[in-house]
């Protein structure tokens, strides 16, 4: 699961590279994962998260508080 966000559930989609004469080939569109430590006041230490553009944007509206304890309520370690 490299290209995969913890947050928003983001995976690779994929399709077909069409080249100028039609020739179809597959590829896949990963998303924008970034590595991003964040700090959980309520405990005390840094969790580090696989997080998109868009779990980022996820944190930032709810707090890392909520986003972990909804990690923690679908199973994930943190």
């Amino acid at each position: 699961m490299s290209a995969h966000c913890q947050v928003a559930g983001r995976k690779p989609s994929f399709g077909n590279t069409v080249s100028h004469s039609h020739r179809r080939s597959r590829r896949r569109w990963n998303p924008n994962i970034q590595t991003k430590t964040y700090y959980l006041p309520s405990e005390g230490r840094r969790i580090t998260l696989k997080v998109s553009a868009k779990g980022i944007k996820v944190i930032d509206r709810d707090g890392i508080e909520a986003v972990a304890a909804r990690l923690r309520a679908q199973g994930q370690k943190l």
